[in-house]
């Protein structure tokens, strides 16, 4: 509504009668005769509109509250960390020949027993044969000497040859025995280096770009040159640090005297990205240094979360969230945007029975999704003024409108 200053009301109802004064003398003045009859018509309507503010200036405003809402929360320590490969694995050439051929492309999402390389085979194929050759001359042997040892051993009866000849030929069949199982034993390792000429993902990954190509001679002595690099990026590591008053509080919380394995697998984990107001992504909590670090006084934590979508990479910076107790307690949830702050600290403003503004120091929780926890110096039956603020001033009285708490954003664990 207008409002205007009652002196200036005076002076221009005054100018208005000035105007029409010489109207009374005779005097005719057509032009002047409507701008003051217009001006007292205006300063009439003023008058009348300052009168109905004045009398609305009097009522209390009209002010949005909301009722806290009562809910179980735990208390977070939150960590800032990296996102890490579960594997990550150099590919090495395990025999030496000529890399023949690349058979992925640099970057590529590959699975357990892919072929990734070729080295040069003809070799080994050749030695393959030359040991299952040593083979079947071995087992050519053991049959001859156990024919032979037969054989004297009859004649040895009849009389018909010496003892010595028995033993000979049975000399020749355990030397055979022994040439046929390490001739098998050549035929393993021509199979195993035949197999290494194929290097074949280890596990289900993402390759990183070839550091060989082929042409190149690789896997001679001396020469441990990394062909390729695969991580492993589901499941991911988020890795982060822990300083040491936040380890004596998550353990005095949790009621534990140490973070054994069991327990480890049962405490949850939230992640996010740094852009990310919410921690969408879970996981458990997977390993913990079993000391302080000197140098750092701080604790390395680790957990594991899936990540199907590999949105989650080697390196990315991610923020970490760990309960500090195994139970929630209880807390009053309100707008965020209901806090206001000053020199005393964060307070509320709550309409009292009267219809009075009053202000309230608060102790502050978490956020989830858009609501505040509040943990104490708040009531479950106050008003608390979430709009208008300006117009809820301390010691006034207004009109409290009651209004439904909004929706929480995303999902509160």
């Amino acid at each position: 509504m207008v409002r205007l200053n009652v002196n200036m009301l005076i002076a221009l109802w005054r100018l208005a009668i000035a105007r029409l004064r010489p109207y009374r003398r005779g005097i005719r003045r057509p032009r002047n005769f409507l701008a003051a009859l217009l001006a007292l018509v205006l300063a009439a309507a003023l008058v009348a509109i300052t009168a109905a503010d004045a009398q609305l200036s009097n009522e209390p405003p009209k002010v949005p509250v909301v009722q806290p809402k009562a809910e179980s929360v735990t208390d977070y320590v939150e960590l800032t960390g990296n996102a890490a490969p579960v594997l990550n694995v150099k590919l090495i050439a395990r025999v030496e020949g000529y890399l023949e051929t690349q058979n992925f492309h640099d970057g590529a999402i590959v699975k357990k027993g892919d072929l990734l390389f070729t080295i040069q085979q003809d070799q080994y194929k050749a030695q393959l044969q030359q040991a299952q050759s040593q083979v079947m001359a071995a087992k050519a042997k053991l049959v001859y000497a156990r024919t032979e040892v037969a054989r004297y051993r009859e004649l040895v009866k009849k009389d018909a040859a010496a003892q010595v000849e028995v033993d000979h030929w049975v000399y020749e069949r355990q030397a055979a025995e022994a040439s046929l199982i390490g001739a098998e034993a050549q035929v393993v390792i021509a199979k195993l280096n035949l197999g290494y000429t194929q290097v074949t993902a280890p596990f289900d990954g993402q390759m990183g770009k070839a550091l060989i190509y082929p042409g190149n001679v690789v896997g001679a002595p001396g020469q441990q040159a990394a062909l390729a690099e695969i991580a492993q990026l589901d499941p991911i590591y988020a890795v982060a640090n822990l300083n040491q008053q936040d380890v004596l509080k998550i353990r005095a919380n949790l009621d534990q005297k140490r973070l054994s394995l069991a327990d480890l697998l049962k405490v949850p984990v939230e992640i996010a990205l740094q852009d990310e107001s919410s921690f969408p992504r879970r996981g458990t909590l997977e390993y913990v240094s079993p000391g302080i670090d000197p140098a750092t006084g701080t604790m390395l934590v680790r957990a594991v979360l899936p990540n199907p979508n590999r949105d989650l990479l080697p390196g990315f910076f991610i923020r970490m969230r760990l309960p500090m107790e195994r139970t929630g307690r209880n807390a009053l949830m309100i707008p965020d945007r209901a806090l206001q702050e000053d020199q005393g600290g964060r307070f509320v403003l709550i309409v009292n029975r009267g219809n009075v503004v009053e202000k309230h120091y608060v102790q502050l929780g978490e956020v989830f999704g858009g609501l505040r926890a509040i943990t104490s110096g708040l009531a479950a039956s106050d008003r608390v003024v979430i709009g208008e603020l300006w117009r809820a001033t301390p010691g006034t009285k207004v009109v409290p409108e009651l209004t439904p708490l909004p929706p929480q954003e995303g999902t509160r664990p």
